[in-house]
């Protein structure tokens, strides 16, 4: 847990990037507005955290899971967000099986490689 309300906060740096992402070229944001956001997120991010912990215990599960926190959007009444909060799980996934079965495939090569240098006593 956090030890200080401020532990709880989004890296400045962050929200600057996704707002500035979101507007168009040459719109300046305000630093009130920038904290403004930075604070709404945040509580946006612990409400839907709490609501996806709320589903997960019911199930008799500690973890919280992805779907978990697609059906808390739901509950929650943000139905626009779920198809893309689907499709950008469903890329997560897709790039965590592409990055491990790359590193098996690394593994294998290396093993490969040093399988075939070893010298064997019966040659």
């Amino acid at each position: 847990m956090a030890e200080k309300l401020e532990d709880l906060n989004l890296p400045n740096a962050v929200v600057t990037r996704i707002v500035r992402e979101a507007l168009p070229d040459g719109v300046t944001v305000a630093k009130e507005a920038r904290a403004a956001v930075a604070k709404a997120a945040s509580i946006f991010i612990l409400y839907l955290t709490s609501s996806a912990n709320i589903i997960a215990k019911k199930s008799n599960r500690k973890t919280v899971s992805g779907q978990d926190v697609i059906q808390a959007m739901e509950d929650i009444e943000f139905d626009q967000f779920i198809a893309p909060l689907q499709e950008a799980l469903e890329n997560f996934k897709k790039n965590q099986k592409e990055k491990k079965d790359a590193s098996t495939k690394k593994k294998q090569q290396k093993k490969d490689e040093d399988d075939s240098g070893e010298i064997h006593e019966d040659e």
